[in-house]
C-alpha cells in the first residue's frame, strides 16, 4: 500500500452524477473490508432532508458549504484510522477546497462514465436537481471533466457492471 494512504486510509470516488459511485464503492469496500460512506447520504441524514429539497429551499450554495462540511467530518474520522471509501457527490471535487484537503488526505479515483451512459441510467429518474434540464446536464457534465481529470487515479466504466470497476481499482498500484 502506498504511503499516502497508509497515512490516511481514505479512497475517494469521484465523477458525475449516476456514474456508479456509490454501487462501485460499497463493493470496493466490502472487498477491502473497509467501511462505506456516501456524502449525499450524510447530508440528507444530518439535515433531515434530501438533496432535492435543500437545493430547491436553500440553493445549490447552501447544500455545496453541507458537502464541504460531510467531507471534511468524514477525513477526520479516517485520519483516526478508520479506513473508507467515499463516494463524493459529482460537484464535490470540482471545488478547490475539497479537492486540496482530498488531495491530502487519501487517495481520489475518477470513475469516468460516458455521457450516454449517465443519460440512461438518468433516463427515469426525478430525485437528481442538477439533471433536471438535459441541456444544463450536459453542459455540466463537460465543465466537470477538466476537475475530475486531477484525481489521482481514472476508472474508465464502460457498461453496467460495477464488478468490472471495482476488480480496476484493486488492480492499481496502491495496495
Amino acid at each position: 500500500m502506498i504511503l499516502k494512504l497508509k497515512r490516511t486510509p481514505g479512497l475517494y470516488l469521484v465523477g458525475f452524477m449516476a456514474s456508479g459511485k456509490s454501487t462501485i464503492g460499497k463493493m470496493l469496500a466490502y472487498e477491502l473490508g473497509w467501511n462505506f460512506v456516501d456524502v449525499d447520504a450524510d447530508i440528507e441524514t444530518s439535515h433531515g432532508k434530501s438533496i432535492n429539497e435543500i437545493f430547491d429551499e436553500q440553493g445549490e450554495d447552501a447544500f455545496r458549504k453541507m458537502e464541504t462540511e460531510a467531507i471534511r467530518k468524514r477525513i477526520r474520522a479516517i485520519q483516526t484510522g478508520r479506513p473508507m471509501v467515499v463516494a463524493l457527490g459529482g460537484g464535490a471535487f470540482s471545488r478547490e477546497e475539497n479537492f486540496s484537503v482530498l488531495e491530502e488526505n487519501g487517495v481520489t479515483i475518477w470513475l469516468d462514465t460516458p455521457l450516454s451512459l449517465i443519460r440512461s441510467r438518468l433516463a427515469n429518474v426525478s430525485d437528481r436537481p442538477l439533471a433536471r434540464d438535459a441541456e444544463h446536464l450536459e453542459h455540466l457534465y463537460f465543465a466537470r471533466r477538466a476537475a475530475y481529470e486531477r484525481a489521482d487515479y481514472r476508472i474508465e466504466i464502460r457498461g453496467d457492471d460495477p464488478a468490472e470497476a471495482v476488480a480496476a481499482i484493486l488492480r492499481l498500484p496502491i495496495f
